[in-house]
């Protein structure tokens, strides 16, 4: 049985695209503090 995508809403996007924009840390905690793939963290930063 397959998981179910996450659907992230467009606040939740903001709010990690900001956190990735100030830099204040890196991509790898961003994404780890927030729980998801660093990958799509640069996605939602561009």
């Amino acid at each position: 049985m397959s998981k179910k995508r996450r659907n992230h809403s467009n606040t939740f996007k903001a709010k990690v695209a900001l956190a990735a924009i100030r830099e204040d840390k890196t991509i790898a905690e961003i994404s780890s503090q927030y729980g998801v793939h660093a990958s799509q963290v640069n996605a939602w930063k561009k």
